[in-house]
């Protein structure tokens, strides 16, 4: 490896380590207590008259040092908080406390052995008899700066940089306590989602990842090849078709929770590989969902937060059931004074858009124009938990028609913050009607356009067996995480965000 002068320095002290009979990378740690355990021990014990010390062992971080002669302080870091290990020669010995100050740096894992005590300041720590290195850092942490806060001492990370902190998440999550907080709520959130579904007698279940047709969303996909099948295969879009099929199978309220892929941008709320929560529900409707919806998020938020207000964009924003609800069609109206109704096809629509000052190409499919009617003036307006409720037939390919209306489907969208959430629909289960609106899908897109989805011919035969009705639903987790942590960018909630690669020069063009 090709190390700074810094980095030499430090792997020198390997062989310093190596020498005095000490392997800086040893198999096991013999760790007995973390941070929070050892001070409740002996908190617990310093009530109890005559008690026996608090002999423990631990292992962290170094995050602190300050050697002071014949003592020293280090403070370790763990997954439950620091802790003050309190080096004295006349426990350790005069070779060991030399051998420390010598090769122990800032970002080192240590290991020590000893007692718990107060020192005269009044701070628990651990008087080390003993200790070891378990693994010797190379690379210092980017420094931050320490500040005191009411007597206690509070160090902030140094790493900044946005583009650096994700191509070197690790990095970032070892010097700032807010960024692992994030994936901490992020867990929560994911363990909160499991529960609701599970009280509710959802059944979660597994489906393809690898799949020989994508469908289930407008969306361009990722191609592999099976070199055994000598056969394309697509990463899945959606879960969508598959999990329908189950309910065709007798498992009447069925979830899946995982990775999705979308072959698209990439932007502040969007990532090629996320994280979706999707379930189908027989015998209930978009209404029924929407109900649900509203209930779970809101539960979720009070599970992980404790609350359901949260601050997102510097807005505040109540998930308090129940949710506005907006028809979509009287919502684009009031926007930007034009009836969806009234235009029929795309010329017309874009003519009518260009009338109210609006760009738009006439030779788009009318369903397109309408999502961006949708995402440009209504979307952005929507801050307070919003269900923008009932859509042109032209976008929801596989939803049911509204009774009396053949052109509107029962689907709704939920938004906060300004961004979609969530995406529902009483689901389509006519197996002649959705093999027509495939066909006209066909004939309305080009083939390679996104929203032209393939005819899956499996997915109709298993609806001819007769599938009942049903609501579905899709939710992007790691929007609902950006809403619960404040964070603007889907980067901040993914732990390893997909990145363009830097050039020769080091450059790259993400944000």
């Amino acid at each position: 490896m090709d190390f700074n002068e810094l980095e030499q320095i430090r792997a020198e002290k390997i062989d310093v380590l190596r020498s005095a009979g000490i392997e800086p990378y040893p198999t096991r740690a013999k760790r007995t207590h973390t941070t929070q355990q050892a001070k409740q021990a002996f908190e617990q014990q310093e009530t109890i008259e005559g008690a026996d010390p608090i002999r423990v062992t631990l292992a962290g971080r170094v995050r602190a040092m300050r050697p002071m002669g014949k003592i020293c302080f280090i403070h370790i870091e763990d997954i439950d908080g620091r802790l003050q290990l309190f080096f004295r020669v006349n426990e350790v010995g005069a070779e060991a406390m030399k051998l420390l100050t010598a090769t122990v740096d800032l970002g080192d894992f240590i290991e020590a052995s000893g007692e718990m005590v107060r020192t005269r300041t009044g701070e628990v720590s651990l008087l080390v008899h003993a200790y070891t290195m378990l693994a010797k850092a190379i690379t210092p942490l980017p420094a931050g700066k320490d500040e005191i806060v009411d007597g206690e001492l509070i160090q902030h990370g140094g790493l900044s940089d946005p583009e650096l902190r994700y191509r070197q998440r690790y990095a970032d999550l070892a010097v700032n306590p807010e960024v692992r907080e994030i994936f901490r709520i992020r867990a929560k959130t994911i363990r909160a989602l499991r529960c609701f579904m599970d009280d509710h007698q959802f059944l979660e279940v597994e489906t393809p990842i690898l799949q020989p047709i994508y469908g289930g969303a407008a969306a361009r996909p990722f191609v592999t090849h099976h070199n055994q099948l000598h056969q394309d295969l697509y990463l899945r879009i959606s879960f969508e078709l598959y999990l329908k099929r189950l309910v065709v199978g007798g498992l009447e309220r069925v979830y899946e929770i995982g990775r999705d892929f979308r072959n698209e941008g990439v932007s502040f709320k969007h990532n090629p590989e996320f994280t979706q929560l999707e379930f189908y529900w027989a015998y209930a409707d978009y209404l029924q969902v929407m109900e649900l919806t509203e209930k779970m998020i809101s539960q979720v938020a009070m599970a992980v937060l404790g609350t359901m207000q949260i601050t997102f964009d510097g807005k505040e924003i109540d998930l308090t059931p129940p949710w506005k609800r907006v028809n979509l069609r009287d919502g684009l109206i009031e926007a930007t004074g034009i009836d969806i109704q009234q235009y029929p096809d795309g010329p017309s629509l874009a003519a009518a858009m260009q009338e109210k000052g609006i760009a738009a190409n006439p030779q788009m499919p009318r369903g397109k124009l309408i999502d961006k009617l949708l995402g440009d003036h209504l979307e952005p307006t929507f801050i307070q938990p919003t269900f923008l409720y009932d859509y042109p037939i032209d976008i929801s390919p596989l939803a049911k028609k509204i009774p009396g209306d053949p052109t509107m489907v029962e689907r709704f969208e939920g938004f906060i913050g300004g961004m979609e959430l969530c995406n529902a629909f009483t689901e389509l289960n006519d197996p002649i009607d959705q093999e027509q609106r495939f066909l006209e899908m066909g004939r309305a897109y080009a083939e390679d356009d996104d929203e032209n989805n393939p005819m899956d011919e499996d997915y109709l035969k298993a609806m001819c067996y007769g599938m009942p009705p049903q609501g579905g639903f899709g939710m992007g987790i790691d929007r609902l995480v950006m809403l619960l942590t404040g964070k603007r960018s889907i980067r901040e909630v993914l732990l390893f965000p997909h990145l363009r690669e830097r050039d020769r020069t080091g450059e790259s063009s993400d944000s």
